[in-house]
């Protein structure tokens, strides 16, 4: 591919620009039609750019939803009518007649999952709802999970597997924060949010376990802007609602919408 791509991304995007770069190429060469597994916003961001940088190839993002943040890419080529292909996705269905079940939180099935051995592609967005949750699952990976999955931290559940029709979304709940900052820093923003010392918010930020809009960013510097979407691991994510101007001594009102 070429080199000068590497230029518009982190170095431990690389490997994945490699990647999508070669579905790109056998769809113009080969005319070849590649069903990815499910990708991060990031990863979706790469590909469509890689994409539109070639005109003889294009793709289709769906997630089961309209709004789903993790979705799978059809790439092919252009000639190929991808409205009508099948994205190869199902809901899997947990649910439990135990009290406990309330307490669970979307981390809870995530571990439950990945605790099979599933690798974390293969699970799309997981709804939290009432009485358990709707997770997106890949066609060839629903039923080892349905017949393997019958525990979520001690809690015993049951599984099963759903059309696309039948998904029930989360209600998203924001807590929301009134901030009056110095500047629009990211340490100083993620040190407010999350109530840590700036001198502490440093480690996790150098150590690389944070995202701006699902990219890599290791500066603490990184101005924010209304909109940008932060996770901190080990933390929590939160997402700039609003800048809602400057105080009188020149401070910085921001509205933070943190994620429960």
């Amino acid at each position: 591919m070429p080199k000068e791509l590497y230029g518009h991304f982190h170095s431990d995007e690389h490997h994945f620009v490699d990647k999508a770069w070669d579905w790109v190429e056998r769809a113009a060469e080969q005319h070849a039609v590649k069903l990815t597994d499910f990708l991060d916003p990031r990863q979706a961001f790469i590909l469509t750019s890689l994409v539109n940088r070639h005109p003889d190839v294009h793709c289709r993002l769906d997630g089961g939803y309209s709004t789903a943040e993790r979705r799978r890419a059809l790439i092919a080529p252009d000639y190929r009518s991808l409205d009508g292909e099948d994205m190869a996705m199902a809901v899997l269905s947990v649910s439990s007649g135990d009290g406990k079940f309330l307490t669970l939180e979307h981390g809870d099935y995530m571990g439950a999952i990945l605790g099979l051995g599933m690798k974390r592609d293969k699970v799309g967005d997981i709804h939290v709802i009432e009485g358990g949750c709707h997770c997106l699952v890949t066609q060839d990976a629903a039923d080892y999970l349905h017949l393997n999955l019958s525990q979520v931290h001690r809690v015993h559940v049951q599984t099963e597997l759903l059309s696309l029709d039948k998904l029930e979304l989360a209600h998203v709940q924001l807590d929301e924060l009134n901030l009056s900052v110095a500047s629009m820093r990211m340490d100083g923003i993620v040190s407010d949010v999350f109530r840590l010392s700036r001198a502490k918010i440093l480690v996790p930020i150098q150590a690389g376990r944070c995202r701006v809009n699902w990219k890599l960013e290791e500066d603490p510097s990184k101005p924010l802007k209304e909109g940008d979407m932060v996770s901190l691991q080990g933390f929590g994510r939160f997402k700039v609602l609003e800048v809602e101007g400057v105080t009188k001594k020149g401070r910085i009102r921001v509205k933070i919408g943190k994620f429960a």
